[in-house]
Parts: C-alpha cells; structure tokens; sequence
C-alpha cells in the first residue's frame, strides 16, 4: 500500500513537471518570436551590433534579484545566458575569437560570456584576437586580462596601448586545474606540460606530489592536454573542458595552490557598452614627468569621491624609464559624477585614452 501511495505521488509529480516543460517551452517560443520581431526592426548588418551588454547584464541582474531558491544564483543566470545566446542567434549569428585552441579557460570564458549559440574562433595568440576583431571577421573577442594568484597579463595591456578596440564587458571564470594523463599514473611519466601561469598556480602543489618530474612550459593549457594524449610518458594540467576534449582521465582535481584561484577576462569590440546600472571603467594614461606626478594624477578621482578598484602600470613605448597606467573605475563615463573626473584628470595627465565603460563581471 505505501509503495502504491509513494509511485502515485512520484507520477503526479511527473505529470506537474510535465506540464510546467510545456508551458516553459511555450514562452521560450514566444520570448524567440520577439527576438525575431526586433531583429526586424534593427535590420541590423554583421557589426555585431544584436549584442547589447548593458542590456543582457540588466536580465541577468533581474533574474538573480527575482530568485528565491532552491536554484543557486549562478544556475539560473547559466540558463538565462543560454536562452539570450538562443535568441540573439535569431537576429544575428555572432562571431567570437578567443585565444585558443579549443578547449582553454578563454574558450570557456567566451562561452560564458556569449552562450553557445555563437560561432567561436580559436586563435593563437592575443594579438592575432585584436586584429581579428579590428578587422571586422569577428564581431568581438576574448582575451585574459589578470589571475588573482599570478596577476596581471603583460601581453594584453600592451595591446590597448597601439588598439583602437574597446573593451565592452569582463568575465571572472574561476579557476580549477587538474592533473590529466591518458592512464593511471605511471613511473614512465617524465614530464608534466602546461602554460607557464598553470605551472606557477600549482608550483605548490607540484613541489609535493611530484618533486622529480620535470614541468615544461607549453603555449596553452589546452595544447598541454594534446600533447598529453599523444604520449603516456606525458601528465598535462588544465581544465575539465580539455579533458573532455582530448579524451584524458583526471588523475587529481583542484590541484592549483589557492581555492580561490580566478582569472578575469576581458570582452573587446568595435562599439562601446551603454550604462547598465553597475559599470566600470578602464583608463589609460600616463603623468607630467615632475614630483608627485601620479598623486597629482589620481587627486581629481579622489575630490569627485571616484572609486578606484586597480592599478597597474606598463613601460611606455614612446621612452625609456616612462611608464603609462591602466585604472579600472566604478562607474560609467556617461555618468555626470564620472565625467566631471575625467574632464579635470585629462587636464593633469599628459596622456590619457579612454578603453571602454562596460558591466561589471555577473556570476
């Protein structure tokens, strides 16, 4: 009697979920139907321009201030980036390059960021993004910007300095490195490849579990697993994804030094991002060369109270020992509190070249 009562209520259950399935696809249906309708109006060319950042950081901040459980946070907003990526792909098929191959945290990123629904271009190297992005042959990019175990990515920065591109949105992606091998580990492996920032943010890790295996420095993390598959004599560290890929078994998870390893990425394009409501801004600029030159830099964000959330600076390339710095700021340059920062900042700096106002990273 219990069973029956127990497979009476699963199968009522059953029924109420399938029920709710078909209405959810319902307005799935009608939600692409709109998206249909817009891209009519937009009439828009291959400019990427159906992409809207300050738009899709607003849906994805009502889905997360309407949520009241049992789904966690970041489930909804995965399943709310992949019906936007579904629908936009009805206005528009939107390119992405990423640095590549396939199967890096940067893909993983983009797919974050974008949504499946994209065509995804894996290059080589940073630069190689930048110019498939400037030249029109893909409608945005990804690159790596910073680790918070490793900092920032040199490479980038030093891209912005010569690119007219802006940087329209960031993803934070967290990071967890795995031990990967075609087999059950051995006492033929002789090598352990991975880029040179996985190898550091595993140094730790490595020193303990495998003090006499040579680390090798390859291009990608994901490059590190092909060869890896190749070659039983070789253990790769990278992620879940170029496990999948490359058909390798993960010999020990969540190697990497600290828990809280994330690396942020930056999404660059030809258009700049409205406001959102939660932005920020990122600044290039250098100071006069006199005393107390970056104080004097800095004090108009500090008069306009101008939160300034980081720092770094790079070696100019107009002479030696001068450097410029790249500031990231709360805020949006069409904002009157901002804007009055900038006018009084760009009458101090000796250069200063504005990189993009766009949302804040949304997990």
């Amino acid at each position: 009697m219990a069973r029956r009562r127990q497979n009476a209520g699963l199968a009522r259950r059953r029924r109420a979920i399938d029920t709710l399935d078909a209405g959810i696809q319902k307005l799935l249906t009608r939600r692409a139907e709109h998206a249909q309708a817009i891209a009519g109006v937009k009439q828009g060319g291959k400019d990427g321009s159906v992409y809207r950042p300050e738009r899709e950081a607003q849906i994805l901040h009502k889905v997360k201030a309407r949520n009241r459980g049992p789904l966690r946070d970041e489930n909804l907003t995965r399943i709310y980036r992949e019906i936007v990526s579904s629908c936009r792909a009805l206005e528009q098929d939107l390119s992405v390059a990423f640095l590549g191959p396939e199967g890096t945290f940067t893909e993983e990123a983009a797919l974050k960021h974008f949504g499946h629904a994209v065509t995804a271009l894996p290059l080589a190297a940073i630069d190689e993004v930048f110019r498939e992005v400037e030249s029109g042959n893909a409608a945005y990019g990804v690159v790596p910007i910073e680790n918070s175990t490793e900092g920032v990515i040199n490479h980038t920065l030093d891209m912005f300095m010569v690119s007219s591109l802006k940087i329209c949105g960031e993803v934070e992606l967290p990071i967890h490195h795995h031990l990967l091998g075609r087999r059950a580990r051995s006492r033929r492996v002789k090598r352990v490849v991975s880029h040179q920032q996985s190898l550091a943010q595993c140094r730790e890790w490595l020193d303990a579990n495998l003090p006499g295996v040579e680390r090798v420095a390859v291009s990608s993390n994901a490059e590190a697993a092909r060869l890896a598959s190749r070659s039983a004599g070789l253990l790769a560290i990278a992620g879940e994804s170029a496990a999948r890929r490359y058909g390798l078994t993960s010999l020990a998870v969540n190697i990497e030094d600290r828990p809280d390893n994330a690396t942020r990425f930056l999404v660059i394009g030809r258009q700049a991002a409205a406001p959102s409501g939660n932005d920020k801004t990122t600044l290039m600029l250098s100071g006069r060369n006199r005393p107390g030159a970056l104080s004097r830099l800095l004090a108009p964000l500090a008069r306009r109270k101008i939160n300034m959330t980081r720092i770094e600076s790079r070696p100019s390339r107009a002479s030696r020992w001068e450097y410029v710095f790249f500031i990231d700021l709360d805020g949006h340059i069409k904002s009157r509190k901002l804007a009055l920062a900038l006018a009084d900042l760009e009458k101090e700096a000796a250069f200063m070249k504005w990189l993009g106002s766009y949302p804040k990273a949304i997990g």
